[in-house]
């Protein structure tokens, strides 16, 4: 099923300005426990104002790398920088960072307003500037009314604003997100991410998210980093990830994905000619890098940018015939799971424009299925 797309913000990337200095310098950050190293040799950059994503699976390393950056983990090797100052060997309560867990970590003796004031109060600020900055934080995540109940009087999402104001109210320069939607229900999940987003843009802070929800990462980030076993496998823009993976890995967990082992067998400029015992039609795939003859290569193609036919296509390539075996009606979109004659099963992804009643496929349908050069992907790794 596709994932949401990215909320275009910004006119200007600067990680694509060769004259932008970077704001967070992550350099060769490694940590290990005895025999487990979770994080691995890791190197990136964030530039200021960006929301940016850690994403992978549980056990990838992800929340100790945030960790490492609240301060509340000491690497074993590598530094990092925020605005070019090293904070490496900086106690988490001197850093410029502050982190928004899971949990939210509200304190439940407390009324909302104790709750945002308490880091201000601990660092002895006047009792004029907390009131003020309390005030500008709850009109900011629209809890205005609600500074006197305490945390058992709120709902999770209003939760999850006291705990993002309380962590905004100090005006770092960086904040971490570690899960922050996870105990949000869908509906509520949804409305949360676009107001996270927005919050973001009007204060200008820089944000790191940790989430394994691939959607939350493909909504909110500028960037976002893919995680696997201790190390980063990509970072890119939401749509290059999604629409350009580059290893079988980062295909398979962004969304889903139609995987055809094969090898090249014809190489033009634009593009490379593919043979899989697959299917019975040689593959073309949109590709500029050299990948010599007798390459072995995988064929990426998304379920949504395969069409499905009663009739033979007029194709030279990009076709298989199969049959379809089951079909899962999700309401927006149906996705139909098609077995060719070399027993692979293929899924194809449809919206449903018609009313189920109508649909133009059912179960046991011999069907062709077909798709461009370049709705696909080539992947070496």
């Amino acid at each position: 099923m596709a994932l949401a797309g990215q909320i275009t913000k910004r006119n200007m990337e600067a990680w694509q300005d060769i004259n932008a200095e970077p704001y967070i310098q992550i350099e060769g950050i490694t940590k290990s426990y005895d025999d487990v190293t979770p994080v691995k040799d890791i190197s990136f950059s964030v530039y200021k104002g960006e929301f940016f994503s850690l994403l992978g699976r549980s056990g990838c390393g992800k929340t100790t790398l945030l960790r490492i950056l609240a301060g509340f983990e000491k690497p074993t090797s590598g530094k990092i920088l925020i605005d070019g100052v090293d904070i490496t060997n900086l106690p988490a309560y001197k850093r410029p960072v502050n982190m928004m867990f899971q949990s939210y970590a509200l304190f439940p003796h407390m009324t909302v307003y104790q709750n945002i004031a308490f880091g201000l109060k601990q660092d002895k600020l006047s009792k004029n500037v907390i009131d003020e900055r309390v005030k500008e934080m709850l009109n900011l995540v629209q809890l205005d009314g609600y500074e006197d109940r305490k945390p058992d009087q709120l709902s999770g999402g209003q939760k999850q604003r006291v705990a993002l104001a309380r962590t905004l109210a100090k005006r770092p320069k960086l904040i971490l997100l570690d899960e922050p939607l996870t105990a949000l229900d869908k509906r509520l999940r949804e409305e949360t991410q676009f107001e996270l987003v927005n919050i973001q843009e009007k204060v200008g802070i820089t944000f790191i998210l940790v989430t394994h929800d691939q959607e939350e990462a493909m909504t909110m980030s500028t960037r976002m980093a893919i995680m696997e076993e201790g190390k980063i496998r990509q970072i890119g823009v939401p749509h290059d990830v999604y629409e350009f993976p580059n290893s079988r890995y980062v295909a398979k967990f962004i969304g889903s994905i139609n995987l055809f082992d094969g090898i090249v067998i014809e190489q033009e400029t634009d593009h490379v000619l593919i043979e899989t015992h697959e299917m019975e039609c040689r593959c073309q795939a949109t590709h500029t890098g050299v990948l010599p003859l007798g390459s072995n290569i995988t064929l990426a193609i998304r379920p949504e940018k395969i069409m499905i036919s009663t009739t033979k296509p007029e194709y030279q390539y990009n076709w298989a015939k199969g049959v379809i075996q089951e079909i899962a009606y999700l309401g927006d979109v149906s996705i139909y799971y098609i077995e060719l004659a070399s027993g692979k099963m293929v899924m194809a992804t449809l919206p449903n424009l018609l009313r189920l009643a109508e649909r133009n496929f059912q179960w046991e349908d011999t069907v062709y299925l077909f798709w461009r050069s370049e709705n696909s992907s080539v992947l070496t790794s």
